[in-house]
């Protein structure tokens, strides 16, 4: 394992119909939204585990028992962590703050980011292990698929309009307040709108 040293924590939640990828009901049917969110984050978790870059955790929302973060836990060698937190920012907070106590870098990402590419974690990592404070990956709707730490950063998750499109920018804010070199990676998208279903079909990927 090329960083084993570091972690890679993915944001997850529980496939449950109704729950996951509301802004996609309608088009998708609540079951067919859940059942779309299930192979994203499978996917993500194979893009994660490519090239074994480090070792990885999956942070769970809603239902840490549910069947499919038990099967992705095994088949992908990832350990499972409940989320604990009012707000995705503590969420944030306190999965990193965790891993960091045994790890001397760590990287969250969301679970449905069919762009992301292995290269966008290696090169994250790397980043990170040369001395960078922070690494971020924009993504194109204003928020951030990425956010890399060697330490806990209390101050980047507070005060932000999580779900808004100042996301990104308020955090940038939050890096350079605190004094952070930070490195950012390829803008990327993600799948939470209608229209990004035609996109994700566009690529030749399933939505059946």
């Amino acid at each position: 394992m090329q960083h084993r040293n570091a972690r890679i924590l993915i944001f997850a939640k529980a496939p449950h119909p109704g729950q996951v990828k509301t802004r996609l009901i309608p088009p998708l049917s609540p079951q067919a939204a859940a059942a779309l969110y299930a192979r994203l984050l499978e996917q993500t978790l194979e893009t994660a585990a490519r090239r074994a870059l480090a070792p990885l955790q999956i942070h769970c929302a809603n239902d840490l028992e549910h069947p499919l973060f038990k099967r992705l836990a095994a088949r992908f060698n990832a350990t499972l962590h409940p989320q604990h937190g009012a707000d995705l920012g503590a969420r944030l907070h306190h999965g990193l703050r965790r891993a960091l106590e045994g790890a001397d870098s760590a990287l969250a990402i969301g679970g449905d980011i069919p762009s992301l590419q292995t290269a966008d974690l290696e090169q994250a990592l790397q980043a990170l292990r040369a001395g960078s404070g922070a690494v971020l990956g924009p993504a194109e709707d204003g928020g951030y698929y990425l956010l890399g730490l060697r330490r806990p950063q209390a101050g980047l998750f507070q005060g932000i309009h999580w779900g808004g499109d100042q996301v990104l920018a308020q955090t940038r804010q939050r890096l350079a307040a605190a004094g952070l070199q930070w490195v950012e990676l390829t803008e990327r998208w993600d799948l939470d709108r209608p229209a990004d279903l035609q996109r994700y079909q566009a690529q030749g990927l399933d939505l059946r």
